[in-house]
Order: C-alpha cells, then structure tokens, then sequence
C-alpha cells in the first residue's frame, strides 16, 4: 500500500531487531516487559511512529508456550532448557527454537537485511534492577560498540543498571541465544540477554528499592524501545507537540 514505511517497500534495505521472550516458562517478567515494548511501538506516539518507519521489529514473545501451559519453571514438555540448544535445535524436540533460528538464518543471508541486534528477555531471581549479559569479543571496538545501547538504556530508564550489565563467554553459557547468534552474526550485529529482577529495583541509595509492579516492567519495555531512538539519532524526526503558551499574570 501507498501509505507503507519505506523500510516495507519491496526491495528496501531493512535494519531488523529481533526481540524473544520467555524462554523460561517461570520467568514471567520477561513477558510483562516483552507486552511494553509491543504495545509501545504499535501505539500512536511520535516515537513508536519514527521507530516503524526507520526499523523492522520481529518479536517471538514465548519462545516456551508449552512449557508455560503446564506451568513449568524452566523445561519444555520435553523436559528441555531450550536456552541451551540453539547450537543445534531439533525441529521436532525444539520446534520454536528451530523455527526462530531459521529465520534468523534466512535474514542473516539476506543481502538487503541488516540484522542489529538480537535481545533475549529473561528474569532474574537474585539480584536486583534490569541489566543486560553481552558477548566478548578480541576486536577492542567491537566490545566498545557493544556498550552502547546498555548505557543508553540507563540513562532512559532510572531501574536499568549499567553497573550489574555484564559481557561474558563462559562454557556454561553456550548453547544460549546471546552467545549462540553473537557467535553466528558478523560484527555489525549485536546480540544481549536482557535480565530484570523478579522483585526490585533500587534506587539512589541501597536502602531505597521498590517493588517491581507489571506496570513498571511495562515501562521497562517501553523505554528499551525508546533506547533505538537515542542509538539511531533519530530524535530530530520526532514531531514535538508544541509548548504551552506561558501563562501570562
């Protein structure tokens, strides 16, 4: 249709960030954060409209369903951590897992496709605040490029810490998302699991920490949409509304 984003029309080069979630059926937050980024960027607001037409957004929100319906902690029906089997997902043991990937692939290869980043959503048990596992890597500029978005995030976001973000490779953490696709894009991708706390984040001093609320995990994903604004430069497109008239006494 006419009224297409020029990033929808056929043949246009798209930037693509592909988001999961819940890949743990246990770690519900994921899917509280996972429902403010969807329904912030399909909203009316100015932001959500610069984002649509300059980005393409693919979010598989439960990446477990059946081991969320039996009301499993962190298995499929299988009895699968499916975190651990991107490596080499079976259609028929890991099917989401083996779907996603594919696609994954199929956009990787696509010469008119950038794949930017890659972010699995999950919760955290034991500490507190959202923060962000990243990939290490030899190339010195590489791993600087990489802690960009997380600083942007917390400077948008007062429950995102940078101080607890982390950039990791250990073994155990192999067959993840995060280390599987870092290893597998080229260096223009980035690929981060982002982590929020089941219970709290803290704010200014260690006494002070608030209750996370399904709203303030909400708002945590809205604001992670937000960040693409600052990482892209794109805030002079945003169509402000114009400021109030002073009052005059």
């Amino acid at each position: 249709p006419p009224s297409a984003a020029a990033n929808l029309r056929p043949g246009a080069e798209q930037k693509v960030v592909f988001i999961t979630a819940r890949v743990h059926p246990g770690e519900t937050p994921s899917s509280f954060v996972c429902q403010g980024i969807i329904d912030f960027l399909v909203s009316q607001h100015p932001i959500a409209k610069v984002l649509r037409d300059h980005l393409v957004f693919k979010i598989a929100p439960m990446l477990n369903p059946d081991g969320v319906y039996l009301g499993n902690y962190r298995c499929s029906l299988m009895g699968f951590d499916l975190n651990r089997h991107w490596a080499n997902p079976s259609p028929w043991a890991h099917p989401t897992l083996h779907g996603v990937k594919q696609l994954i692939i199929e956009m990787y290869n696509n010469p008119k496709i950038n794949l930017e980043f890659y972010i699995d959503i999950h919760a955290h048990s034991t500490m507190m605040n959202g923060f962000m596992y990243g990939n290490i890597f030899e190339d010195e500029e590489r791993f600087q490029r990489q802690a960009v978005f997380p600083k942007l995030l917390c400077q948008n976001a007062e429950d995102f810490s940078y101080s607890s973000t982390s950039f990791n490779r250990d073994a155990v953490k192999a067959g993840t998302g995060r280390r599987f696709l870092g290893g597998l894009l080229n260096d223009t991708s980035y690929c981060y699991t982002l982590e929020v706390s089941f219970y709290s984040y803290v704010l200014g001093g260690p006494t002070s920490t608030v209750p996370y609320t399904e709203e303030a995990y909400m708002k945590l994903g809205r604001n992670v949409a937000r960040t693409f604004l600052d990482y892209y430069r794109l805030n002079s497109l945003v169509e402000r509304p114009l400021a109030p008239t002073p009052k005059t006494r």
